[in-house]
């Protein structure tokens, strides 16, 4: 496949899933699509980093925009020159989607933040959060998942959902960046495309060998 069908490819790809990651972002700061709970801080800690919308969701798409217009770059010069540059924004958008990733999936098993019942009273916090002495984490035991936050309601399946979606789409982010990375090598190694960089190459060697001989 040609490299630069292989840049649309990616960008394409790496958009949708910015798009994913930022829908799930914005829904994780609304939980039962109610603002007053971000008004009122009472929202995850990692939803509030809105990593899935400058990091995996504006970053990512700007990284894509560039790769399809290195795409569309004529000339050897331009086009190494591009896949250059390419390599720069691949780990820019590497780095920002794998944090995304590692915040989402912290989110995830750390639990929601969450009004819930102490000895003497009810308060904000993170009840479902791993503890050695008590339990191994809440993903572990779905009994915890209706019986331990008060509000907002079915905020554990809402934060296990989209926690889940953003972290499997950033991480999806991350290996197309990291191949990227190794196309953008390939590309500015070998040209714009792999079948006419194989035929150079047999024709370089073919005049050597005349000339040799």
């Amino acid at each position: 496949m040609c490299v630069s069908r292989c840049l649309r490819c990616v960008a394409i790809s790496l958009v949708v899933l910015a798009i994913i990651c930022m829908l799930s972002n914005i829904l994780l700061l609304l939980p039962e699509l109610k603002i007053h709970f971000l008004l009122e801080g009472h929202v995850t800690r990692e939803a509030t980093w809105v990593t899935g919308l400058w990091g995996s969701g504006f970053l990512v798409a700007l990284g894509a925009r560039v790769f399809v217009r290195s795409s569309r770059a004529g000339g050897c010069c331009a086009f190494r020159r591009q896949m250059l540059c390419r390599v720069v924004h691949s780990v820019m958008c590497l780095l920002a989607a794998g944090f995304c990733c590692l915040v989402s999936f912290t989110g995830l098993a750390q639990g929601p933040l969450c009004l819930y019942n102490t000895s003497s009273t009810q308060t904000w916090g993170v009840p479902l959060q791993p503890h050695p002495d008590s339990h191994a984490g809440y993903l572990y035991n779905r009994t915890l998942w209706s019986g331990v936050c008060l509000e907002p309601r079915g905020v554990v399946q809402w934060n296990v959902v989209l926690f889940s979606v953003m972290g499997s789409a950033s991480g999806l982010q991350t290996v197309l960046c990291g191949a990227n990375i190794l196309n953008s090598v390939l590309g500015l190694i070998l040209g714009q495309g792999l079948c006419h960089n194989q035929v150079c190459v047999l024709s370089l060697i073919n005049i050597t060998i005349s000339v040799r001989t």
